[in-house]
């Protein structure tokens, strides 16, 4: 079983949501969640299903994106490349991270050559170093694409050496399970929300697998930590929030309420509450309808 979460830039205009949603169902993988975020002007999609099905959802998803988005017009505070900004393949339920390998590499090839996209292959994908971190790989976002495409060492893995007019450029990848979790603070100075992100973030001496991203949301007046968690096993979600809220409190701020973009897994809200009720143990196996076999 694979799981694909592709990124779309586009968060608003439900007409073109909805038709990715549906391009995507009509191959017969499964369409677990869609979540939009007009402030970020972002919108994610799940799919679930078998490897080839799943492959082919995220090739038509990434079509109809591609037909109906036009980066020259996106503005949203979320960085961005792409019209389909980034597709991860996931394993799931005992399937193999060297599966979604191969899935990324095939995906990423028939978009460079068949919708002319530049492609760049990231994490357990890439083909080299530098390109393992998704942010390298986005710096400088659809605006600097051109100028990024021109230096010989970052050449695409697929596609053009220069931007699709309309839909920029796209990352094809495979990764563990993340979780996408962001913080809402009562401040619209961004520089506070800027500064918990640094204190957080894990390249920076913060939780590890931490990645984090100050960002302002001008319709709202508030600010965000946007964070990824990508190392769920090690780091706790309530220690995540539990650090946000001591550090924003250093600078006069405090948080309204936190939301997770998409899902999570399973054993990562177990950890999160045995974390947080400070249990020795393992929750899951004292949870009724997991221990009795029921349907959650």
């Amino acid at each position: 079983m694979i799981e694909c979460v592709p990124n779309f830039s586009e968060g608003r205009d439900r007409t073109v949501l909805e038709a990715i949603r549906a391009a995507a169902a009509s191959t017969g993988a499964r369409v677990v969640g869609l979540s939009a975020d007009p402030e970020h002007n972002r919108a994610v999609l799940t799919l679930v299903g078998e490897a080839e099905t799943v492959l082919e959802a995220a090739w038509a998803a990434a079509c109809e994106a591609v037909a109906r988005i036009d980066l020259r017009r996106h503005r949203g505070v979320h960085p961005r490349m792409g019209a389909v900004d980034v597709i991860p393949f996931v394993p799931l339920a005992g399937d193999s991270m060297a599966r979604c390998v191969d899935l990324a590499r095939r995906l990423g090839r028939r978009l460079g050559e068949e919708l002319g996209l530049p492609v760049f292959l990231y994490e357990q994908a890439a083909t080299r170093p530098e390109r393992v971190n998704l942010a390298e790989i986005r710096r400088g976002q659809f605006e600097g694409l051109a100028a990024k495409l021109a230096d010989p060492a970052w050449q695409p893995d697929f596609g053009p050496a220069a931007p699709h007019p309309t839909a920029g450029a796209v990352a094809v990848g495979a990764r563990p399970p993340l979780i996408a979790f962001n913080v809402y603070l009562n401040t619209a100075d961004v520089t506070v929300a800027r500064r918990v992100a640094r204190a957080v973030r894990g390249r920076d001496g913060g939780l590890a697998g931490v990645k984090a991203l100050g960002l302002l949301l001008p319709e709202t007046g508030l600010t965000q930590v946007s964070m990824n968690i990508v190392d769920v096993a090690r780091t706790p979600l309530p220690a995540v929030l539990e650090l946000v809220r001591r550090e924003a409190a250093r600078w006069g701020a405090a948080v309204l309420h936190t939301e997770v973009v998409g899902f999570l897994p399973r054993a990562a809200a177990y950890r999160a509450a045995e974390w947080a009720l400070q249990l020795p143990g393992d929750l899951g196996a004292q949870v009724l309808e997991d221990a009795a076999g029921l349907p959650s």
